[in-house]
């Protein structure tokens, strides 16, 4: 037993976004690497008409869980659903639920937020800000808290060349906005939206900022710390390698990409990926949330960067050509496209690629289907691929930097059992091995088509690829017979044109003879 893992042991821990990518991957870890836990209570709202307790039965029932299942199928009783709202006055909490959080809880892992980077002002305040107001608020009646972990992002601070693991002031006071968002109505909110954000590229980014400096004036209060995780991908190791269940960041780009719907982006391929495997990132918060609580003496607040460092270094150049190939050997199904998409920095370029691969093959697709009176749905999903990309590529032209230092320090203080155990900064792996990975996870698991279909697929993509072909060398001809086409026009219209202009008094006098007739020279 590792010396974490012992910490654990008995503990009672608050989960909240626990439904979430990165919140499932840290339940399936607290249960598989520190199974002596007490008891993980899950802030869980009903959904759909899906109580929470029946939420949680579901979520056991994902691959990610089958190996801790496997090993010990009574330990998904630790698991305890507490239904919550972040959106709603005091968490939407029943006084005796709360009561029990309050005398039982001794860690909170702060995860759920309005992931959504193209979510309104309004939305993204009220659960990023408001909603960790409100978890603080709680975990300051907690009699037996040890540690409060708020996870945040590392594009909270965009207008800072340089990121450190410290807290930097918010753009406005965050008690102001909150209270701006619940009297002014939306037509105004969206009015003063574009005043508030500023250089951040969404209200995603801007209301994490303020949520950093909400956390921040409880630090004299409760042990609280921040960890900002850049761009989470797949697991690189656990619990499945590749796994991943969202479609949220690249892995939707490589989904939209292999199936040939997303043919253009822009992006800078020098520019390094600021990305971390979620693995990576789950067992950095769990060993920074033990160290906050063994801590003697805090000097600085901690802040955490679980950014790519020396953990993962690749250009998005190298991403695009090393995941290119893997895609082609285990293409997607229903690929509407041969997948030949690639990466520009020009504006212009990019946009006449946007007119020409992606809005004109929608419009034309979906006139065949107005003809055969189905449902017509690709300028739709164009509209919201073009969107999503437009958030997208402001993360992808610029090079971050961030600092990481404190993180990777940790891992040097922990013992060669933990080191194995909460693997972080210094795994080392093969960047090749770990897309194929990826890759495949993004099929599996995500979109749900199984390895079996992959023969079927590549077929498929055969005949796509000979379509290629044969519509680029159609496209060529086109445009040489009108290059051709416009020539002879032209010519023709300057025969015209001379042949009048000699009929004009005084010019008539001043054009050159070209039919037959020598120019004079000089």
């Amino acid at each position: 037993m590792t010396v974490i893992t012992d910490w654990y042991r008995d503990k009672t821990i608050l989960v909240t976004g626990g439904t979430g990518f990165m919140g499932k991957v840290l339940l399936e870890k607290l249960l598989r690497s520190c199974p002596g836990v007490r008891r993980i209570y899950l802030l869980i709202r009903a959904k759909h008409g899906t109580e929470p307790s029946a939420r949680i039965e579901a979520l056991l029932k994902i691959p990610l869980f089958e190996k801790v299942i496997e090993s010990n199928p009574e330990i998904t009783k630790k698991l305890v659903a507490v239904e919550g709202d972040l959106s709603l006055p005091e968490l939407g909490l029943q006084k005796e639920q709360k009561q029990q959080l309050i005398s039982e809880v001794n860690v909170v892992f702060n995860l759920a937020a309005a992931l959504s980077l193209k979510a309104r002002m309004k939305d993204a305040i009220t659960y990023n800000a408001t909603g960790t107001k409100q978890m603080l608020d709680l975990s300051l009646q907690m009699k037996q808290l040890k540690a409060f972990l708020h996870l945040s992002t590392a594009f909270c601070h965009c207008d800072y060349e340089v990121l450190g693991e410290k807290m930097y002031p918010p753009p406005h006071n965050p008690h102001d906005v909150m209270r701006a968002m619940e009297w002014l109505d939306d037509k105004s909110i969206e009015l003063i939206t574009p005043r508030l954000l500023g250089p951040h590229p969404n209200c995603y980014t801007y209301s994490k900022r303020l949520a950093e400096a909400l956390v921040y004036e409880y630090r004299d209060r409760i042990p609280v710390c921040i960890a900002r995780p850049s761009i989470v991908i797949p697991a690189l190791k656990e619990p499945l390698p590749g796994w991943v269940d969202t479609l949220n960041g690249p892995v939707g780009i490589l989904v939209g990409a292999g199936k040939g719907v997303i043919r253009t982006m822009m992006c800078d391929g020098n520019c390094y990926a600021e990305v971390v495997p979620v693995d990576i990132a789950i067992n950095g918060i769990i060993v920074v949330a033990w160290k906050i609580a063994n801590e003697k003496k805090i000097e600085e607040f901690p802040v955490y960067n679980i950014t790519s460092g020396q953990i993962v270094r690749v250009t998005w150049g190298d991403v695009l050509s090393k995941t290119r190939k893997l895609v082609l050997d285990y293409p997607f199904e229903k690929t509407i496209w041969y997948p030949d998409g690639n990466i520009r920095s020009s504006w212009l370029m990019h946009y006449f690629c946007i007119v020409l691969f992606h809005y004109l093959p929608a419009y034309f697709i979906d006139f065949l289907l107005l003809l055969a009176r189905q449902k017509r749905f690709m300028v739709r999903i164009q509209n919201r691929v073009s969107l999503g990309l437009e958030v997208l590529q402001y993360f992808a032209l610029r090079q971050w930097q961030f600092g990481n230092e404190k993180f990777l320090a940790i891992e040097k203080t922990l013992s060669a059992e933990d080191r194995d155990v909460f693997y972080m900064g210094s795994v080392k792996f093969d960047i090749d091995d770990y897309f194929e990975k990826a890759i495949i996870g993004s099929r599996v698991y995500c979109m749900k088509e199984p390895l079996i279909s992959v023969p079927l697929c590549r077929r498929i993509l055969t005949v796509l690829y000979c379509l290629h072909i044969a519509s680029r060398i159609a496209f060529y001809m086109l445009v040489i017979w009108l290059l051709l086409k416009y020539v002879a026009a032209a010519r023709l219209m300057l025969n015209y044109s001379t042949q009048v202009l000699q009929h004009v008094p005084v010019i008539g006098g001043m054009v050159p003879h070209i039919n037959g007739v020598e120019t004079t020279g000089f």
